[in-house]
């Protein structure tokens, strides 16, 4: 096997109120109240088309200001060593992020956003339709976060916001 390069580039950027990475929420279900926005370029404008029947979407981003790859992380939730692909951390071989975000609306290329859990600054690559025909998994197994309390998983994730906010 060969490995090959493969190049991206952005069709947008994102902004939103977080700059600092320890600062921001761990995902978008606990930065509810997280307005941002998605800046897409000219050129991808039409694309936009026929999204606004959506109320939720996947970005794709390149986690431009992620940390060196890591392949064993303590993920936030736990204090126990893991494999980054177990993970969501952003310390990956490829800085691949993938968001699902509420959208409040938009205006003309200006995509409006809650539930933002991205840094300011942040390259879009893509934008997907969250469409819960296609992408709702019930009954699923969800590996070591099964052992995480919710109760804490909030109170983690809500200390944490509240604290460098």
């Amino acid at each position: 096997m060969t490995q090959s390069t493969i190049s991206f580039s952005p069709i947008g950027i994102i902004h939103s109120e977080h700059t600092v990475a320890k600062e921001t929420p761990i995902q978008p279900t606990y930065a509810k109240g997280c307005r941002g926005t998605v800046e897409i370029f000219p050129e991808f404008t039409k694309g936009l088309q026929d999204l606004a029947g959506f109320s939720h979407l996947y970005l794709v981003t390149h986690l431009n200001q992620a940390p060196e790859p890591q392949l064993i992380v303590k993920p936030f939730l736990q204090d126990i060593p893991r494999g980054v692909f177990s993970t969501r951390a952003p310390c990956r071989p490829n800085a691949i992020g993938l968001s699902i975000v509420e959208l409040v609306g938009i205006e003309g290329s200006t995509l409006l956003l809650d539930s933002v859990d991205i840094l300011d600054g942040t390259p879009l690559l893509d934008v997907k339709p969250y469409c819960a025909k296609f992408d709702l998994i019930e009954n699923t197994r969800n590996g070591w976060q099964d052992e995480v309390d919710e109760a804490t998983a909030q109170k983690l994730g809500l200390r944490e916001y509240e604290a460098n906010k």
